[in-house]
């Protein structure tokens, strides 16, 4: 990759950070995964109890397109949280035709779970590898990412 004039081996460029960044938040994202697949739920299956959680309860359709899935495959997911007691179907107050998902208290138990086992994972390696120099650094690092996504 080209440099432009006037940056250094230092000053790697934005695509040079971007993709670094990208390669290392994926392995980072299969490691953070399979930290925890005790739980026997899948991605998607942990992605929708995640936001059923966080934006309260949705219908299939809504959850489809924020899950970029089609509605059917949504159902089968939906389904499977369901069979295990994870969510549950309740009447859509706005329309009484459709039905909306709600995450149960046994699916909240089961998603701390992976959450923690994940956080568990994420700091025991972080304890063994890094110093507390290396620590701070990975803090900061943290914190500028969040400033890249957002809130």
């Amino acid at each position: 990759m080209t440099r432009p004039s006037g940056t250094t081996p230092a000053d790697p460029t934005a695509e040079e950070v971007a993709g670094h960044l990208a390669s290392v938040v994926g392995r980072l994202l299969r490691r953070l995964r399979s930290s925890s697949s005790e739980s026997l739920l899948t991605p998607t299956q942990r992605s929708v109890l995640a936001r059923l959680e966080d934006g309260g309860p949705a219908t299939t359709a809504d959850l489809a397109r924020a899950e970029f899935v089609r509605p059917q495959s949504m159902r089968l997911t939906l389904g499977a949280l369901e069979e295990q007691g994870l969510v549950e179907r309740a009447p859509d107050p706005a329309d009484g035709r459709k039905s909306v998902m709600s995450i149960t208290d046994p699916g909240r138990t089961t998603l701390a779970r992976v959450r923690a086992a994940k956080r568990d994972w994420l700091a025991e390696v972080i304890a063994a590898e890094l110093d507390g120099a290396q620590r701070r650094t990975v803090a900061e690092a943290a914190d500028l990412i969040e400033r890249l996504v957002g809130p």
